[in-house]
């Protein structure tokens, strides 16, 4: 499928239309997979949507593509990009990695301070997270509210976690710290404070090192 005809963007309250198959994909995904994801309800979906913080993609004729909504845990020191789910007919298009970057960018608006992490089993998102610069963690790195390890309870694997006391599972966690990168902008101010420095040096030194 041509990526140039998918949209990828901010959802809005129209979008809460496509809440029921948002879910059922979920679901349906994670059975074909065998592997549990903590449920969540189209009202649910609906909510994230009007707090502003979900992605969607669409085609330029409506038909829906995509989604991932925004949690927050610990009063906003960590930030989760979940439940992102793509629609079978558009798999292997591309179009999660859009999906992806665009709802990362909306977490670094929201919360620029935060920690923003993830739990996944799929090869593929660990592929498109490492991408965008998360890192391989322990469970020990992630949030410990109660909340965000409640919402596990629907997972067919939360036996697992508690029996290993939630220090793993079957699910990889991964963290994206913003205090280990630069921001762009960021990244020219230092980059122009280095030249300064080295162009200082080097007249100091008569034109050579």
């Amino acid at each position: 499928m041509d990526n140039q005809e998918i949209i990828v963007r901010e959802a809005v309250s129209e979008d809460k239309k496509f809440s029921i198959i948002i879910t059922d994909e979920m679901a349906s995904s994670a059975a074909a997979r065998g592997t549990g994801i903590a449920k969540r309800s189209p009202e649910y979906i609906e909510k994230k949507i009007d707090e502003g913080k979900a992605v969607i993609a669409l085609t330029k004729k409506g038909d829906w593509v995509g989604f991932c909504y925004i949690e927050t845990w610990s009063h906003g020191e960590y930030v989760a990009n979940s439940g992102l789910i793509v629609s079978p007919n558009f798999r292997k298009s591309g179009v999660a990695k859009q999906i992806k970057q665009t709802i990362f960018n909306l977490s670094r608006k929201l919360y620029p301070q935060a920690k923003i992490f993830g739990l996944t089993t799929g090869l593929a998102v660990m592929k498109i997270n490492s991408d965008l610069g998360y890192e391989p963690v322990t469970y020990s790195e992630l949030t410990q509210d109660e909340q965000f390890w409640a919402g596990c309870k629907s997972c067919v694997n939360y036996d697992i976690l508690m029996a290993k006391e939630r220090k793993n599972c079957m699910c990889t966690a991964m963290l994206y710290d913003p205090k280990d990168h630069y921001e762009p902008e960021e990244t020219k101010a230092f980059l122009k404070k280095i030249n300064r420095v080295l162009k200082g040096f080097y007249a100091l030194n008569n034109g050579s090192f």
